[in-house]
């Protein structure tokens, strides 16, 4: 099932296309159905200036609950060595390297 959103969506086989001013970003989530959490989401992130590609596995982002399990969706985080990247639910692109940010933009779910 594919769905075209205008935010991300946390659902099993959903697919969320961030365009951000220098990104296109595909968000796969790839888990059943009802799972809160899911730790097998892809990132395909394509530049606009160069169109390399580069494809990364990941997880949900969520606020914990009082009983610390996942509550209000945040996101999505993708880890690469000492690389993360970081696509936010308000369309927010962090990518970070040792704690030390390298890109900082915002684009528009589409």
């Amino acid at each position: 099932m594919v769905l075209l959103v205008t935010a991300p969506n946390a659902l099993a086989g959903s697919v969320s296309t961030l365009n951000t001013p220098n990104f296109n970003i595909t968000i796969t989530t790839n888990c059943k159905e009802g799972e809160v959490a899911c730790n097998d989401v892809s990132y395909k992130g394509i530049s606009k200036k160069t169109s390399k590609a580069i494809t990364l596995k990941g997880k949900t982002l969520h606020t914990l609950c009082k009983d610390g399990s996942p509550c209000r969706f945040l996101g999505y985080e993708f880890v690469a060595g000492i690389t993360t990247y970081r696509v936010l639910e308000d369309g927010s692109l962090t990518v970070t390297q040792n704690g030390r940010s390298l890109i900082q933009e915002r684009g528009e779910w589409r």
